[in-house]
């Protein structure tokens, strides 16, 4: 059995020992899309071309030969160029055959999914490996209609390829789990950069670590049961601590949310929910099997789980291209590219190493560790009717947060008008059901929004204050990535509550003449931005009057105002 990779040809026994380099080239050219694949070279397919000469300071061939007798270059130039369409032979087959091929490779693609969902995965690559081998023979013109087809085949088997793999490498660790400490699987150093963490932790964020540690209490059980399942490390756990410090609402300013914070496409692709009721990347049992998920295939990309971890922070296109970048390609794990990765995410992994440390071995760091809360126990129901979790939890006596810590998921703390399962106290499910029979349905508010067209000079905060909302919920909502930098003419999108604001360059009351000074009684629906505007002043100038030390005013509150001058 052969397995063809472009030119490249693979004999069987020497597949497994071949399988990472393979899946690399596999992979790199199946990323972008089934309908741009970015593939090695195929020679074969090529006319031939005259050798370029060789380059000038080098006795190597010049890029695009091979000497004889050895393999093609697997740099990443090679793995990643642009794919060519090849022109058809003149004995190429023709589009019947062609179409009958391609036939052939998808029956043997559907058999090899048959395969791998009974788990015969050595029967399943037999089958890939049929299937694959069919690509090269598929001769097409450049405007063949069967070309898409081509491509999917490709992809297809370039992702089945890889998931055998994953689960090979699963089944392996799973057997292994018991003659190999998983302590050990992520190298604990202590270099400098760890130092620099720990001393952090043990000055200005002890009190957050010390916070995030009690806290992951409430998981820590349930995230390590979910790890040994998947045979992952056991010191993972402890990636919500660097995240969130375990806080499951926890929303950064890249939008990322939840303990382990993912962003919406991110969320998207790995399952995560998302409408007008929940953002299941809230939902720390939903949240931590779609982290598994993603960590387990940064792990097989990678091979390492400190570039993984690296790759789980910035994404593993960004530490893939980081790797490409290198002068020497095999100079791939983490702190080999430590210098070339962003801030942030250099200082992500010895963040986690520096938690590792302290927790293993606290009296070494001066840390006397908190007691960790205990873990959450619930029992779920079914309903189906939206209901206000403050609502339930008076009609049932207990504290308002606890059904909130329970179901963290629902945007409004309150259940959606569809099918739901909600985490209820042990012992009140038949409770819960027969309180919300009683209960009114709860309709959560729409966000309203207004337009605004950005003028000369205009700020977030003076629009906010405008429309009595806040800069938050206009970043939030337009998804700017700066609190501070709009541009005229910009339109952006601003939340409102029935609230019409005032029109500016309104005229001051006509007893008032520029440059005088009044007494101004704050009358409801009052913001310093609209009596700015009336008297033709500043929101500063006002609360430097008046000593006002926030924007906040009260009904009834006296004002000293100098009008300016129109």
């Amino acid at each position: 059995m052969l397995y063809v990779i472009n030119e490249m040809v693979i004999h069987k026994e020497t597949r497994r020992a071949f399988w990472p380099l393979a899946l690399a080239v596999l992979m790199a050219a199946c990323s972008s899309s089934p309908n741009a694949v970015r593939t090695a070279p195929q020679a074969a397919e090529k006319p031939a071309q005259k050798q370029a000469p060789a380059g000038p300071n080098t006795q190597e061939p010049a890029k695009g030969t091979t000497p004889t007798g050895q393999l093609p270059d697997l740099g990443n130039e090679d793995i990643n160029g642009d794919i060519q369409a090849a022109p058809p032979e003149k004995s190429a087959d023709s589009e019947k055959e062609a179409s009958a091929l391609l036939e052939e490779g998808f029956a043997a693609y559907q058999e090899a999914l048959a395969d791998i969902d009974h788990g015969q995965l050595e029967a399943a690559l037999v089958k890939l490996d049929e299937a694959y081998a069919i690509v090269p023979r598929v001769k097409l013109a450049a405007d063949s209609s069967l070309l898409q087809e081509k491509n999917d085949l490709r992809f297809l088997v370039a992702q089945r390829v890889q998931q055998v793999y994953a689960l090979s490498q699963q089944f392996s660790r799973s057997r292994l789990r018991t003659g190999t400490s998983v302590n050990n699987s992520i190298p604990l150093v202590e270099n400098e950069w760890v130092k620099k963490e720990i001393d952090s932790f043990t000055g200005p964020e002890k009190a957050y670590f010390l916070e995030g540690y009690k806290r992951s209490g409430l998981y820590k059980d349930m995230i390590s049961k979910d790890l040994s399942t998947a045979g992952l490390p056991e010191q993972l756990v402890w990636v919500p601590m660097i995240e969130s410090w375990f806080k499951v609402r926890a929303l950064s300013r890249a939008r990322a949310l939840g303990m382990w914070q993912f962003i919406p496409s991110t969320g998207y692709r790995y399952g995560l929910k998302r409408d007008k009721y929940i953002d299941e990347r809230m939902d720390p049992v939903k949240s931590t099997e779609a982290a598994i998920k993603y960590l387990s295939e940064l792990h097989d990309m990678f091979g390492d789980w400190t570039t993984a971890l690296a790759a789980y922070n910035c994404g593993e296109a960004y530490v893939q291209r980081v790797i490409e970048a290198q002068r020497i390609n095999y100079l791939d794990n983490f702190w080999d590219l430590f210098n070339n990765l962003p801030w942030q995410t250099a200082r992500y992994v010895p963040r986690f190493i520096a938690a590792l440390l302290i927790i293993q071995n606290p009296a070494k760091y001066g840390f006397d560790l908190p007691t960790p809360d205990p873990p959450l126990k619930f029992e779920k129901i079914r309903i189906s009717t939206p209901v206000k979790l403050a609502t339930l939890s008076q009609a049932l006596g207990l504290d308002p947060l606890v059904l909130t810590i329970l179901n963290p998921e629902l945007r409004f703390d309150s259940t959606p008008n569809y099918d739901y399962e909600l985490r209820v106290p042990e012992a009140y499910g038949a409770k819960c059901l027969a309180c919300i029979a009683t209960l009114p349905q709860y309709v959560p508010p729409d966000v309203v929004t207004d337009r605004y067209m950005v003028r000369k000079g205009d700020t977030l905060g003076e629009i906010a204050r405008k429309y009595r909302t806040s800069v938050d919920a206009i970043v939030r909502l337009n998804g700017l990535h700066s609190r501070t930098l709009i541009r005229e003419g910009w339109v952006l999108r601003i939340p409102v509550s029935g609230f019409t604001p005032p029109q500016a360059g309104d005229s001051p009351p006509p007893n008032v003449k520029p440059g005088d000074s009044m007494t101004y009684i704050v009358k409801p629906g009052d913001t310093l931005y609209q009596l700015s505007k009336t008297f033709n002043t500043t929101v500063e100038k006002i609360k430097a009057d008046n000593k006002l030390a926030s924007d906040d005013l009260v009904v009834g509150q006296k004002l000293v105002i100098q009008a300016g001058r129109s």
